[in-house]
């Protein structure tokens, strides 16, 4: 009897994560409205950033994913279906994300664990079979789904999340689950059990450099729970923003230099994290359209081996991440933390590859040189960003 639980268990958990795998076999890339538009959203801004997306170059760069944060809910109606407020989202949720889907696109939504969401309107809690049928009803292709007015304990995040994980299972349309409890209960322990697809790994992202590490340093040591299906999540990307009003700016939030966004850029995608992009994509400038859709870069967060860089080495102030690659390649990160430039000289031993490696610097989108070593200087706040390729 034993061995029979024990091989029911093995085989529900293997389908379960082979789901998984099917469902986000890369780190999901998309677009997400909070911290431009917090909850001062409408059906008619998710139009025009769907067209955005597509006029702008984000959606063929892979960025599929449109995600509608907290604010769309208008309450239950008589038989407790959950609503998107009829002044915000008039045509409704369905003909939104028809349209979403017309453009080559998927419609994400947003929901909480309790009664009431972190801006105060209605969530999930105790209707998570009914909202997940009325999600996959819309044409719900992703739920993020958060904690705010939850209980604290583990067991209660853990029983809530499979409690939604198995409702969208079961919901009849596959659904990306994000699982947002801002990874004050270590959901990279638990998670992907839940039906997680992905976790967030810390409290939210703001606008600021100081933001930027204080979420690096947490999200760079879980580099082993990471896999096709399983993605650690450092929340959204920041490139663009420049201080704007909302959510990202509060907490010293005034706003990062072009070198910080791309060190953003560089170690979310080095990192195996979703990209999920927050700027204002109608009118962004070429400076941040090229950062976010960089096919060199944005190569190394899909890469389909699904591997998380691990930090080799981290000595005065400088940073270098190694990622291995599907066709036997690595990725390479060397950023400098400090407020002054550095000259660095790495040796590709002290990164345990051996022999000598064409460079390919991902930025500048060209080969520049070969050998043993990268020398060179590293600016304040700056990731340099390589694709070595061994030599025969």
């Amino acid at each position: 009897m034993v061995r029979k639980l024990f091989l029911l268990f093995f085989f529900s958990t293997a389908i379960s994560f082979a789901n998984a795998q099917q469902l986000a076999p890369t780190p999901p890339m998309g677009w997400m409205t909070w911290n431009f538009f917090g909850e001062n959203i409408n059906e008619s801004i998710i139009r025009e950033m769907a067209d955005a997306m597509v006029s702008s170059g984000m959606r063929d760069a892979g960025y599929h994913y449109i995600m509608i944060d907290d604010g769309w809910q208008g309450g239950r109606d008589n038989k407790n279906n959950i609503i998107p407020d009829p002044k915000k989202f008039p045509s409704g949720i369905k003909a939104l994300a028809d349209y979403v889907h017309s453009k080559g696109l998927k419609l994400g939504i947003y929901s909480d664990a309790a009664q009431l969401t972190c801006a105060g309107y209605t969530a999930s809690y105790g209707f998570e079979d009914q909202d997940a049928k009325t999600f996959a009803s819309w044409g719900i292709d992703y739920l993020k789904y958060d904690y705010c007015y939850a209980p604290g304990d583990s067991v209660t995040a853990k029983t809530r999340y499979k409690k939604m994980g198995d409702a969208l299972k079961k919901s009849g349309r596959d659904i990306v689950f994000s699982i947002c409890e801002w990874g004050q209960r270590y959901p990279w322990f638990w998670a992907a059990n839940a039906g997680g697809n992905l976790w967030r790994t810390t409290y939210d992202v703001r606008d600021s450099w100081s933001s930027l590490m204080y979420i690096y340093e947490i999200n760079v040591e879980l580099d082993k729970y990471a896999a096709p299906g399983r993605w650690n999540d450092p929340d959204m990307l920041i490139v663009g923003l420049r201080g704007k009003s909302g959510p990202a700016s509060d907490l010293g939030g005034t706003g990062c230099n072009d070198i910080e966004y791309m060190s953003n850029m560089s170690l979310w995608s080095i990192m195996a994290s979703p990209l999920i992009a927050t700027n204002d994509i109608r009118s962004m400038s070429d400076v941040y359209r090229e950062i976010l859709t960089n096919p060199e870069v944005i190569a190394i967060n899909q890469d389909p081996l699904g591997k998380q860089a691990a930090r080799v080495i981290s000595r005065d102030s400088l940073d270098v991440l190694l990622k291995p690659l599907s066709n036997g390649d690595y990725a390479v990160a060397i950023m400098n933390k400090g407020s002054k430039t550095k000259k660095v000289a790495l040796s590709f031993s002290e990164l345990k590859l051996d022999g000598a490696y064409e460079i390919r610097d991902l930025w500048q989108k060209k080969n520049i040189g070969q050998g043993t070593q990268w020398k060179g200087d590293v600016l304040t706040h700056e990731t340099k960003f390589y694709r070595l390729k061994k030599q025969s």
